[in-house]
């Protein structure tokens, strides 16, 4: 779950109203929304309130971690650490200590690698209005899925994605990636429906255009209302 702002996204505004179905296109029937930065405060937030506590050096940061999340989502960087950590190929810690290595405190001192990923992420903070409109989701009959691209956070809320998901997809358990075209498939099947019955919400903008091109229903999250009111009009939820 790379910070959305070191991707390539431009802003795009939602439509005030879905598009007219086209002849024969079949009912949506599923949504499948990403964990961090859609179902939690934004990435930035957590990424930030880090730096500042281990008081890192932001230009060392960003360095390394832009010629990362490039790599990881252009179709280059087969060997990236990011592809690693996703899928489950390197360890916590061995990310950890790759990151560490490349990186700087402000007074020029070295990071500390161990429980480097939770101190990423530990401004970590549930989105209320999010889970309200999962609620509202479930409530209308949808069926709903968490597809996560886990960056080794030592605990999703079990008791959170139970009352949310009827199915739950993360990364480092099953060996594939967002933006890869398997994942997608793979979360589908889970609630056994097509990609075309099925709304995807993320904050990376390539992983929802790999949904959008299995024939997935794509909304680009920025913010839950404008989310909220997108769902509202794709499903006609209350």
């Amino acid at each position: 779950m790379p910070d959305p702002q070191l991707t390539s996204r431009p802003d795009q505004p939602f439509p005030d109203a879905a598009p007219a179905p086209a002849a024969g296109r079949v009912p949506l029937r599923g949504v499948i929304a990403d964990w961090g930065g859609v179902m939690t405060n934004p990435i930035i937030e957590t990424v930030r309130a880090w730096i500042t506590a281990d008081e890192i050096d932001y230009d060392s940061y960003h360095a390394v971690m832009k010629a990362w999340v490039t790599g990881a989502y252009d179709g280059t960087g087969e060997d990236n650490p990011i592809h690693g950590l996703e899928r489950g190929e390197f360890s916590n810690e061995e990310f950890e200590r790759r990151l560490a290595a490349q990186i700087v405190r402000r007074d020029g001192g070295p990071v500390l690698a161990e429980g480097l990923l939770d101190r990423m992420f530990a401004a970590t903070v549930l989105s209320e209005p999010m889970q309200d409109l999962l609620r509202r989701v479930r409530r209308a009959g949808l069926k709903t899925a968490m597809l996560s691209n886990s960056w080794g956070i030592s605990a999703y809320p079990a008791d959170v994605l139970a009352e949310l998901f009827d199915a739950v997809v993360i990364s480092a358990e099953v060996g594939m990636r967002k933006p890869e075209e398997r994942i997608f498939r793979h979360a589908t099947g889970l609630l056994g429906l097509d990609p075309a019955e099925c709304v995807f919400i993320d904050d990376i903008e390539a992983n929802v255009q790999a949904a959008e091109a299995l024939g997935m229903t794509g909304v680009l999250h920025t913010e839950p209302a404008a989310t909220a009111a997108r769902l509202a009009t794709l499903l006609g939820l209350p």
